[in-house]
């Protein structure tokens, strides 16, 4: 990889854009190799949880649009909307959970790779926004289909038609930040969220998680059926035996011990 570092130990898998010079924008050589990663962790079976994070205090500035004019550096734009996406991953089905660790600017495709993780770490002097609504370039990396989903349709429009920035404590207040940090603390904070997810019985929490993506494209009846489908044979395979840890007193007081695989 020459445009990314891909960094695995034990379950958690960190990749992190690095082109600085250019606060981690992204042309399409960039861009593949953003997807080949996302698809190798995909295809893992050890690996648990992803981070995505930007090198030097940066998340992503977007795409290099300085790169647009050249077909050996541009991003794929493809008219039928087919591939994994002009960001690289963006159009990837992701089974496992995913955090974005956001120091410094999320922006315009930056934007839309954080909105591909299902957290968001930002550090409390980070900004994000569709700043590519100045320049003419639409969001074609899942923003339109991802911000109404994590933030409503009426904050979504504002962001999307304004461009405007949005601070970090602004960002927590609508959703689109899950955690706010100290500056330079966000990737810290986001090792240790994914540990923690790594550590929870695995096939409970990613039947929950598609459970829930699935639910927000069916009737409400439809989703219930379809949560109580997919969830009943893991009370079997994971359920009893956590409620026998329970029984011998897990938990107890208030205590939350996510230490059981």
């Amino acid at each position: 990889m020459d445009f990314i570092t891909v960094e695995s130990e034990g379950p958690i898998q960190t990749l992190t854009l690095n082109r600085p010079l250019v606060r981690n924008a992204v042309h399409g050589p960039m861009a593949a190799e953003l997807a080949t990663a996302v698809a190798a962790f995909e295809a893992d079976d050890e690996l648990r949880v992803l981070i995505l994070t930007g090198a030097d205090g940066t998340f992503c500035a977007g795409a290099d649009l300085t790169s647009m004019r050249d077909p050996d550096l541009r991003n794929v734009v493809t008219p039928d909307g087919s591939g994994s996406g002009p960001m690289g991953p963006s159009r990837l089905h992701i089974t496992k959970p995913v955090i974005a660790a956001i120091e410094g600017h999320a922006v315009a495709g930056g934007l839309e790779l954080a909105l591909l993780a299902d957290l968001r770490v930002v550090a409390s002097d980070a900004t994000l926004g569709v700043f590519c609504r100045r320049f003419g370039v639409p969001l074609i990396d899942g923003g339109t289909a991802r911000l109404p989903r994590i933030i409503g349709l009426g904050r979504a429009l504002d962001l999307i038609l304004t461009g405007r920035p949005v601070a970090a404590n602004e960002a927590l207040s609508m959703g689109l930040a899950t955690r706010v940090v100290a500056p330079g603390g966000a990737l810290t904070a986001a090792t240790d969220l994914a540990y923690s997810l790594a550590a929870f019985p695995q096939e409970c929490m990613v039947a929950d998680r598609a459970a829930t993506y699935a639910g927000l494209d069916q009737p409400l009846a439809e989703a219930l059926r379809a949560e109580g489908s997919g969830g009943a044979p893991i009370v079997e395979r994971e359920g009893l035996a956590g409620a026998l840890r329970f029984a011998q007193g897990s938990g107890r007081h208030g205590s939350f011990d996510a230490q059981h695989q």
